[in-house]
């Protein structure tokens, strides 16, 4: 895909189908992370959502992807006085906590170091979502958790993505394919993850304007009561998990004991004989 067809993250992300996406992810991240505890979190990629906000972890980091610095969706553009678009200026992580700028496919941590990672987006602006997934899992310390953001495949935005493509308009900011759920699911099994939870949301048609978003929110209950899989958006959380030995002492071997009901023969005494006389 040429880059005239990819959409600019901050513009779409200021639009009103832009700002219904994010405040959904905002208020589920902030829920979810809010319970997860440990020493050190990371969010790679996407400033424009802080989705470490509610978390109470000693030491949390925005991870940025440095071949990125002045393009989507790590950058916005500065205002200037008047109102005007300026130069393009990058994001950066909320005051108090540190700004990494690297190669998110070679990620400068030891291995099992990190207790949380969220990726918002960030596999579909890769151009190998598998091996991020795998710098994940290899900073990831044992019980550590795994939480991916991404817009659904199997959806009314999805469809409208696939078709616009094709047309040279797309209506999602994402520069790869959409990742299908359950292609999602499949890839973190096999890198030993369990999938704890799943959620969908976003169910209104993709609309442009706040009127029309506004028509249909009755599809909100709806959706997620009737249809949740075909939600616009889904959040992943998975845990790694790590199978090892267990040393056991030596097998003792137990006497078979018989059944209550279970009596031993008796053995019948042989008969005396009289001594002759």
């Amino acid at each position: 895909m040429s880059d005239r067809t990819i959409i600019d993250w901050p513009a779409w992300t200021a639009s009103p189908a832009g700002k219904y996406v994010l405040d959904w992810e905002q208020e589920q991240l902030d829920r979810v992370v809010s319970n997860i505890f440990g020493y050190h979190a990371l969010q790679l990629g996407m400033p424009q959502l802080d989705a470490l906000r509610e978390n109470r972890m000693s030491c949390r980091g925005l991870v940025l992807d440095g071949a990125s610095a002045t393009s989507a969706p790590y950058t916005a553009p500065s205002a200037h006085a008047d109102g005007s678009s300026g130069v393009i200026q990058p994001r950066h992580a909320p005051e108090g906590r540190s700004t990494v700028w690297c190669d998110l496919l070679d990620l400068p941590f030891e291995a099992q170091s990190v207790d949380l990672i969220v990726m918002p987006h960030t596999l579909e602006f890769t151009n190998d979502p598998h091996r991020l997934l795998r710098e994940a899992e290899r900073v990831l310390m044992p019980e550590g958790q795994l939480l991916i953001v991404g817009f659904n495949s199997l959806s009314l935005w999805g469809a409208r993505q696939s078709v616009g493509k094709l047309a040279g308009q797309p209506f999602l900011p994402a520069r790869q394919d959409l990742i299908a759920f359950t292609r999602l699911k499949d890839w973190i099994k096999l890198l030993g993850f369990e999938l704890e939870r799943g959620r969908f949301g976003c169910y209104r048609p993709p609309l442009a304007t706040d009127k029309w978003l506004a028509r249909y929110a009755f599809m909100e209950a709806a959706g997620d009561r009737w249809w949740p899989i075909f939600g616009a958006v889904y959040m992943v959380t998975a845990i790694k998990r790590v199978r090892g030995m267990h040393l056991v002492g030596p097998l003792k071997v137990k006497k078979p004991v018989l059944a209550p009901s279970l009596k031993a023969a008796a053995t019948t005494p042989s008969p005396t004989r009289n001594k002759e006389t």
